[in-house]
């Protein structure tokens, strides 16, 4: 099938992010930045302003479009597909609608061990989530090898306590009590994410993504006893199930890339865990992370993104700061977390061109 070869993509022009995942040398620095197509930019607004958000996920050509909006403005060393986490919930047969000044919302939550039974318990990725693996191959092609094609998904804990808090929470108490009070029906759930994410990234990188990020974006609300048994197993098997498929499938074995927002009590293990990259976000020191993690795992991150609403000067003292304390290789820099919609695109410019230029310099002496 033709999604299976991903032939005739165009030539890549600049791999530094590749490199620098992989563990090679560059240049300089990589940079990109979570959510960088996003609604701090003002074409991102015109474009999705007519549109659903999930209509625009479903859409190849807004996808793409979305994607390369941040590339014609900074030069980024990476793209990342725009599409949303929570489609996969929605693959499982469940209904996410995204309701203005509140964001996304599930129509009827998971509130008892007996709704497991309503999600389709196995998932045909290209039957349900094939419009992303179109996007990526539309996006592949237009971004004509500037730079490589990030492809992701939730993790199976995040994507979890979404399905039973039914959209965002401070707590998460309601998906965790699952974790208490059934935790064999939440391993159950917890098991048959995994599956689907797997697949789902398999898919992502048949139809042309060059590398792969797992969001566990909601690892903070777990302590590290609940993240032990409940997501970091996921997170392991997700890595080693998606490279033995690519290997079955003669698909490249592309970088991956595990990002758990506040898990600091857990970079030791997430550095034993599969992944070529551990994401960071900005409330660990550069150096201590480094110490914990080691020299065989690359490191991404870890502005804080609030740090963009600094002076243009200070943000390039700020970056010149981290590269130095990150050091500027087997390093990705990029932000603890994403973009907030009142950003000035000029500071992202800023933040972007500082780690170019900072490194490039530091790499010279």
């Amino acid at each position: 099938s033709c999604i299976h070869s991903p032939k005739g993509f165009p030539k890549l022009k600049n791999d530094t992010f590749l490199r620098a995942a992989r563990g090679e040398e560059t240049e300089h620095t990589p940079v990109w930045c979570m959510r960088q197509a996003g609604r701090y930019l003002p074409e991102f607004r015109e474009t999705r302003a007519a549109q659903d958000f999930f209509a625009t996920c479903r859409s190849p050509k807004l996808c793409c479009e979305l994607t390369l909006q941040p590339l014609r403005r900074f030069p980024l060393d990476a793209a990342i597909i725009f599409s949303d986490i929570l489609v996969v919930p929605q693959a499982l047969g469940m209904e996410v609608i995204m309701v203005p000044g509140k964001g996304p919302t599930f129509t009827e939550p998971l509130k008892e061990v007996e709704d497991l039974l309503k999600l389709r318990q196995k998932v045909d990725v290209t039957a349900e989530l094939g419009y992303v693996f179109q996007a990526i191959t539309l996006t592949r092609h237009s971004l004509e090898g500037r730079v490589p094609l990030i492809g992701f998904s939730g993790a199976p804990w995040t994507l979890m306590s979404y399905m039973i808090e039914g959209g965002g929470s401070t707590t998460m108490s309601k998906a965790k009590s699952w974790l208490y009070r059934h935790p064999e029906a939440s391993h159950r759930l917890l098991q048959l994410l995994a599956d689907v994410v797997t697949d789902y990234l398999v898919g992502q990188v048949a139809a042309g993504a060059q590398a792969l990020q797992l969001f566990e974006s909601h690892a903070g609300h777990l302590g590290p006893e609940q993240f032990q048994d409940f997501a970091l197993p996921y997170i392991r098997d997700i890595a080693q199930a998606v490279k033995s498929k690519l290997k079955e499938e003669a698909l490249p074995l592309v970088p991956m890339i595990i990002f758990a927002k506040d898990a600091h009590y857990a970079l030791r293990d997430l550095a034993h865990a599969g992944y070529e990259v551990v994401g960071l976000d900005w409330t660990i020191r550069p150096q201590e992370a480094r110490a914990q993690i080691g020299k065989d795992v690359t490191l991404q991150g870890n502005l804080d993104p609030c740090a963009l609403y600094a002076p243009k000067e200070k943000i390039g003292e700020l970056v010149k700061k981290m590269l130095e304390g990150f050091g500027t290789q087997r390093y990705i820099a990029n932000l603890g977390h994403g973009l907030y919609p009142d950003m000035n695109p000029e500071h992202v410019g800023a933040f972007v061109e500082a780690v170019h230029a900072h490194s490039r310099h530091i790499n010279k002496h």
